[in-house]
């Protein structure tokens, strides 16, 4: 037994994936081709999304929001993960990566459930709320630009149902948000997103140490 959560060595990480992972080939085929980009580091793990996919499943989410799409993946783990009439409103501002995510999501037979919207996301979540739709989602993913993360919060808030969940990926960024030194804008934004859910009575909430931090935000 151990009173801390246990460091993944690369070796314990191999075994960990060995023995847990569960990866759609089109999911594989998607990861493959997004780590050949420069900017490769953007993706989740493929253990994370699984761990989304059952987040799904245990919710029976019907209705969900993935906030900065990059090339795909978390929304197709979340469409392959829910039943036949489920809806992924995917919300991101590049025609480039979306074009890839687009590929596999054919590929995977999910375009029909994956709604893209190619707008800035705070647009489309204010045009969701204007549209009567507060209150009416199951599930919302957070992983966009990081000075937005507190309003990119507010409004899946509200747009939750009560019992829905908001998963808010990066929250660790790196170990930085832990150093009082690091002052940059993005680090700042996530450590007062961070102190900002702890303190927040709306919700309960835990952060994950899957990837690079993954913060769960039930709505009560």
């Amino acid at each position: 037994m151990s009173s801390e959560t246990i460091n993944l060595t690369p070796q314990l990480y191999r075994y960990l994936q060995q023995v847990s992972l569960r990866e759609h080939p089109v999911l594989k085929a998607l990861r493959e081709e997004t780590h050949q980009l420069a900017v490769a580091k953007m993706q989740i793990s493929p253990e994370q999304g699984q761990f989304m996919g059952l987040l799904i499943q245990l919710l029976n989410a019907k209705k969900t929001l993935d906030i900065g799409t990059f090339t795909g993946y978390s929304a197709l783990a979340v469409a392959l993960a829910m039943s036949d009439e489920g809806r992924v409103v995917a919300c991101d501002v590049s025609k480039e990566w979306t074009s890839i995510a687009k590929k596999f999501w054919r590929r995977a037979l999910m375009q029909d459930k994956i709604d893209l919207r190619l707008a800035p996301a705070l647009n489309t979540l204010d045009a969701l709320l204007n549209a009567g739709e507060a209150n009416t989602f199951d599930f919302a993913f957070i992983d966009a630009d990081k000075k937005n993360y507190r309003d990119y919060y507010e409004k899946s808030l509200a747009l939750l149902r009560p019992g829905g969940l908001i998963a808010i990926d990066y929250v660790l960024w790196g170990g930085t948000v832990a150093d009082p030194s690091i002052l940059d804008a993005d680090t700042c934004a996530i450590r007062d997103l961070n102190m900002k859910l702890h303190e927040d009575k709306r919700i309960m909430m835990s952060l994950v140490p899957i990837g690079d931090g993954l913060t769960l935000a039930k709505k009560r």
